[in-house]
C-alpha cells in the first residue's frame, strides 16, 4: 500500500469511519486533505463545540499541524492560541416541560428557545395568536404569550419590532412561527439545542421576564378542534388579524449557565518582502461545530465535516504545502471559535487583533463550501473589489471556472461569514460558494441542505465530488498565492452590507 493511502485509511480508522465508507481520493493532494478533515470530523473529535473538551483537543492538533509546517505562533503572549471567554446558557431538555393546552411540545423539534438573562424558568400564561403582530394586531395583549406569524411580513411592518412592542404593552412573551426558509436554504428541524451562547460578561438583563421563543410550523397547537400552525398562518392576510384564543401556555425549564472559554489558533507564515510585512493576507475557516445535539435517526453527534472542519483542513494543508516558505506578503492562518455561535471567534479577532490592524491587508475565509457536484461556476462575494476580484477573475479563467457576484443577496451570505466582522471594518475580503448551474447539482445542493446542514449527516459519509474538491482547492492556493503576492498595497474597501 502506498504511504499515502496507508495515511489516509489511519485517519479513516482513529475516526471510526471504515475506509468503504468514503473513496479513496485519486491525488496525493486531495488524499492528505480527506485525511486532515476525517482527523478532525469523525465522531472521536465529538462535533468539536464550543467551549468544549473536544474543541480544545481540536484545536491543539490544529496547532501542532501549523508546527510542523513551519508556521509561527501569532496568538496571546507568544502562544499559537487567542483564548475567549464566554456566557453559555442552555435549556435543560430533561429538566424542563413545554406545553400548550395541555399537549407537549418538544424541545428542539417543536420550539427553539435561545435563553438569556430575562429568560423566565416558569411561565403560566393564556396564549392568543395576533398574525403578524403588527400595530393593528395586538390590542390587549397584557399578561398574555402571544403568538406571531413569522413569514415574511407585509411592508406595513417595515421597521415594526415586535419584541419590543409586545414587551411595551406587558405581554408575557412571544412565540414566532418559524418562516419555512428559502427555497434553496430551508428551515430544517430539529435543531441541535435550545442554547446561547455571548462574550462574558455582555448579555444584560433588560427589564422583566420576557419568553421568546420560535416553533416549528408542523407543531400542532389545540383549539376546539387540532389545527397546524401552517393553517393559521394561511388564514392571515395584510390587514388586521382577529385574536385567536389558544389556551393557556405553560413553560417549567431548567436553564445551565455556565462560563467557558474556547480559542481561535493563530499562526504566521512571515513574508518574504519586507516592504509589505505591515500588509498581512488573513486565511480563515472555523473549526467550531456544534457538538452534541438533538438527535437525528438515533445519530446525535453534529460533526460538521463540510461546515468546516474541512476546510480548516485545508488550510493545514496549504500549511504543510508551504513548508515553511513564505509569499511576498504575511499570511496569517486564523482558525476560529464560535462562527456557528454568531461569528463570535472572528468578530473578537476584528475587535482584539493579535497584531497591529492597519497591518491586516484582506481575508480569504473558506466557508459555504459544497463539493458535491463539478466545479463550473463560483459564487464569490468581494468579487467586485478591483484588487482582489481581479485575482479571482485570472486565477478562474486560467483554470476554466465562471465566476459571478451573488445571485442570492437575500441569503445574507456575505455577513454570516467569518470575513465579515474585518470588511465591515473595511479589510478587503472574499468568501465562495460553489454555485449550481443545472438541474443535478441543484439537487444535490438543495438535499445536503435539507439532510445535512447542520445535522449529525454532514459527517465523512457525504458524497464528495473528488475531482471538484481538488479543483476548489486548487484554485483556493492559487488565489491566496496571487493575494499575497499582489504588487503594490491593497487598499481598504468601502462595505454597504451588500453581498457583492
Amino acid at each position: 500500500m502506498r504511504a499515502k493511502t496507508m495515511v489516509f485509511a489511519s485517519a479513516l480508522a482513529l475516526a471510526g469511519v471504515s475506509p468503504a465508507q468514503a473513496a479513496d481520493p485519486a491525488d496525493a493532494d486531495t488524499r492528505a486533505w480527506w485525511a486532515l478533515t476525517t482527523e478532525l470530523s469523525g465522531d472521536v473529535m465529538e462535533g468539536r463545540d464550543t467551549g468544549s473538551a473536544a474543541y480544545d483537543r481540536a484545536a491543539v492538533l490544529v496547532a501542532q499541524h501549523f508546527a510542523q509546517a513551519g508556521l509561527k505562533p501569532a496568538g496571546r503572549e507568544g502562544s499559537w492560541f487567542q483564548p475567549i471567554d464566554f456566557d453559555d446558557r442552555r435549556v435543560d431538555e430533561a429538566a424542563s416541560t413545554i406545553s400548550l393546552r395541555g399537549t407537549p411540545l418538544a424541545l428542539n423539534r417543536e420550539v427553539l428557545i435561545s435563553p438569556g438573562p430575562d429568560t423566565p424558568t416558569h411561565v403560566d400564561a393564556p396564549a392568543s395568536y395576533r398574525g403578524y403582530c403588527g400595530p393593528d394586531d395586538l390590542g390587549d395583549v397584557a399578561g398574555k404569550l402571544v403568538v406571531c406569524y413569522g413569514r415574511p411580513a407585509p411592508a406595513r411592518l417595515s421597521g415594526f419590532d415586535r419584541a419590543a412592542a409586545l414587551r411595551a404593552r406587558g405581554a408575557a412573551g412571544m412565540l414566532l412561527i418559524a418562516a419555512p426558509g428559502l427555497a434553496s436554504e430551508p428551515i430544517e428541524w430539529p435543531f441541535a439545542y435550545s442554547r446561547s451562547v455571548t462574550f462574558a460578561g455582555t448579555a444584560k438583563a433588560g427589564g422583566s421576564p420576557f419568553f421568546s421563543a420560535i416553533v416549528n410550523p408542523r407543531a400542532h397547537i389545540m383549539n376546539e378542534d387540532v389545527l397546524l400552525f401552517e393553517e393559521l398562518g394561511a388564514a392571515t392576510t395584510g390587514g388586521a388579524t382577529a385574536p385567536v384564543d389558544l389556551g393557556r401556555f405553560r413553560a417549567d425549564l431548567t436553564i445551565r449557565h455556565t462560563t467557558t472559554r474556547s480559542a481561535n489558533v493563530l499562526a504566521l507564515l512571515p513574508g518574504t518582502d519586507p516592504a509589505l510585512a505591515d500588509q498581512v493576507v488573513v486565511v480563515a475557516a472555523h473549526l467550531d461545530g456544534y457538538g452534541h445535539g438533538e438527535p437525528v435517526r438515533g445519530d446525535g453527534i453534529y460533526n460538521g465535516a463540510l461546515d468546516d472542519a474541512a476546510y480548516v483542513a485545508l488550510l493545514e494543508q496549504l500549511a504543510a504545502r508551504r513548508h515553511g516558505q513564505g509569499f511576498a506578503r504575511p499570511v496569517l492562518f486564523a482558525v476560529f471559535t464560535g462562527e456557528e455561535k454568531g461569528l463570535l471567534g472572528s468578530s473578537w479577532f476584528a475587535d482584539h487583533p493579535s497584531l497591529p490592524f492597519s497591518s491586516i491587508a484582506a481575508i480569504i475565509n473558506l466557508d459555504q463550501i459544497r463539493p458535491l457536484y463539478p466545479l463550473k461556476l463560483i459564487t464569490v462575494h468581494g468579487l467586485d473589489q478591483p484588487q482582489l476580484g481581479a485575482v479571482v477573475r485570472r486565477v478562474a479563467g486560467a483554470a476554466g471556472i465562471t465566476v459571478q457576484n451573488d445571485p442570492e443577496p437575500e441569503r445574507n451570505l456575505l455577513r454570516r461569514s467569518d470575513n465579515w466582522p474585518l470588511m465591515a471594518k473595511g479589510v478587503a475580503g472574499l468568501s465562495f460558494v460553489l454555485a449550481t448551474y443545472d438541474a443535478a447539482s441543484h439537487a444535490a445542493y438543495e438535499d445536503w441542505y435539507r439532510h445535512r446542514y447542520h445535522h449529525p449527516a454532514d459527517d465523512l459519509t457525504t458524497p464528495i465530488d473528488w475531482q471538484a474538491a481538488r479543483d476548489f482547492n486548487a484554485f483556493f492556493y492559487a488565489v491566496t498565492r496571487g493575494a499575497a503576492d499582489l504588487p503594490g498595497r491593497i487598499e481598504r474597501i468601502q462595505t454597504t452590507g451588500e453581498a457583492r
